[in-house]
């Protein structure tokens, strides 16, 4: 079948992983929806005018959720219960959170901070197993060019939170107070959306596999494959690399520090998703609101760039969906970075080497320029340092540390956010755009860590990814345990019957 013919079940496979992508509007949109609050009077007046250290530690409450969800309860979760279950019940606290802080009580910041915390608690959740569920039930050939609307979701939640903000700062008046609600209150949206559909999505193969629910795999993959021929294949290879891990590793997480090829892959996942953050992107989604007073003077001025920002980000992120797959995950990678660092080096320079106006503002033309800038940079960030890394990291890891490894990494994120988010606002009020020329030096680094340790990981199967990172082959390893004497095919007339035979008989028959 050619790579890119669209059947009924390619089609399926994507409706699923759209759905399970959502997760991410989650993330988008809460990551924008307090940046956007901060320009709204009503809110800072709502709140008795919040200081610089208090929204500082309004947006830390949100992280400490997510990292506290992501490290300890996101893979457990999803491993015991399920990635459906896992993206359900992520959604439905990022729901009751949302009314916590709709409906937080005249200047009692402390439910609305518990409601950030919340929030960070379900998104630590639902982005452990919902980027799993992508990588687990998509093709491999198109894995990296479905993955690439994770981050695209991502600038979508941006993308409803910024021009919902744009329009209410328009009629802040008639609205009072609902000007900043009403931004709030319409984060219910997906995550009811996810709610209602998780229940009807397949399980992926590989969970079912990994609990001896051999039927329901084959019927899981029965929904998203096209022949029966590679559901068989598929369902082996799966089940040869669980039987592997199982018996040659360790079928818990202990294997994420004793077997050295996991360990090496951790080290890089972590490194990789704190880079992301400490790249400006994280600083320009948290205080891009604060950043642009410092060079415009009208709110709707501010509000009206930070929604194109979003807008545009949507566009760029689908650069992914065509090069991930074509020039790989390294490329992006490497040429996102220096295109970054170059971004940052001219921005910084624009902003500090060009007077500034009587009121503090910048020209109107020097304005400009510097959004310009600033999109170009958002350009190299989305298909690279956005969306490919969490390409990479969803798909690097075995079966049997996935979930914990990916949720660990994933928050690792937040965890190098939490670090920039709690001294920028100082950093920028003492040095202004003289900040940027480090993410600069930070970007060139990143670049130069890619080319030189993390492997190509572009269309090569799940359960032989170890083979990239100088581990042992997990297919060819089971199959060797079971006794296949193809461990990439399964005979159609031989497979109906041994998958359903119980764990390790395959072993004992070759031992007998």
């Amino acid at each position: 079948m050619a790579r890119f013919t669209m059947s009924s079940k390619r089609a399926y496979n994507w409706y699923i992983s759209l759905v399970a992508a959502s997760c991410m509007v989650l993330y988008g949109y809460d990551a924008s929806v307090f940046n956007a609050l901060q320009g709204s009077d009503n809110w800072v007046a709502y709140f008795n005018d919040p200081d610089d250290y208090l929204i500082g530690t309004i947006n830390t409450a949100y992280v400490v959720g997510a990292i506290v969800a992501g490290f300890f309860f996101g893979g457990p979760l999803a491993d015991r219960c399920g990635r459906r279950t896992g993206m359900a019940v992520g959604a439905g606290f990022v729901i009751v959170a949302t009314f916590m802080q709709c409906f937080a009580p005249r200047g009692n910041m402390g439910c609305f901070m518990a409601g950030r915390v919340l929030i960070g608690i379900g998104q630590g959740l639902a982005l452990t197993a919902g980027s799993i569920y992508i990588g687990e039930l998509a093709p491999q050939e198109i894995r990296g060019m479905i993955m690439s609307f994770w981050q695209m979701f991502y600038s979508v939640g941006s993308f409803i939170a910024y021009w919902i903000n744009f329009g209410t700062s328009k009629h802040v008046e008639k609205l009072g107070e609902w000007d900043w609600k009403l931004v709030v209150i319409f984060q219910l949206l997906v995550p009811i959306l996810i709610v209602v559909q998780a229940p009807f999505l397949p399980e992926t193969p590989r969970w079912y596999v990994q609990h001896g629910k051999w039927e329901k795999a084959r019927n899981s993959l029965t929904r998203v494959r096209d022949t029966e021929q590679e559901v068989e294949d598929e369902v082996l290879m799966i089940r040869e690399a669980i039987e592997f891990e199982k018996e040659a590793i360790s079928s818990n997480y202990s294997a994420l520090w004793k077997d050295k090829s996991i360990r090496h892959r951790l080290i890089l996942a972590l490194i990789l998703n704190a880079g992301q953050q400490i790249t400006g992107q994280g600083s320009l989604n948290s205080y891009s609101t604060i950043i642009y007073k410092k060079i415009f003077t009208r709110a709707s001025q501010t509000a009206l760039i930070n929604a194109l920002n979003a807008t545009f980000g949507i566009i760029f992120t689908a650069n992914a969906t065509w090069t991930v797959d074509r020039f790989g995950r390294k490329f992006l990678l490497i040429v996102g970075g220096i295109g970054m660092g170059i971004c940052m080096i001219i921005v910084a320079s624009v902003e500090t080497q060009t007077p500034d106006l009587p009121n503090g503002a910048k020209t109107e033309s020097v304005g400009i320029s510097i959004v310009f800038l600033l999109f170009l940079f958002i350009f190299f960030y989305k298909p690279s340092w956005g969306a490919t890394i969490w390409i990479w990291t969803s798909e690097v890891f075995s079966m049997n540390v996935r979930a914990q490894a990916v949720g660990m990494a994933s928050q690792t994120q937040n965890v190098a956010n939490l670090i920039v988010q709690q001294f920028f606002p100082t950093f920028l009020d003492n040095c202004g755009f003289y900040a940027f020329y480090m993410f600069a030096g930070i970007n060139f680094l990143l670049a130069a860590f890619v080319w030189w340790f993390v492997p190509e990981t572009k269309q090569v199967p799940l359960e032989e990814m170890d083979a990239k990172f100088g581990g042992v082959n997990h297919v060819e390893g089971g199959g060797d345990l079971m006794g296949v004497e193809d461990a990439h095919h399964a005979d159609m007339g031989q497979a109906l019957g041994s998958i359903k035979k119980e764990p390790h008989a395959e072993q004992r028959e070759v031992a007998q």
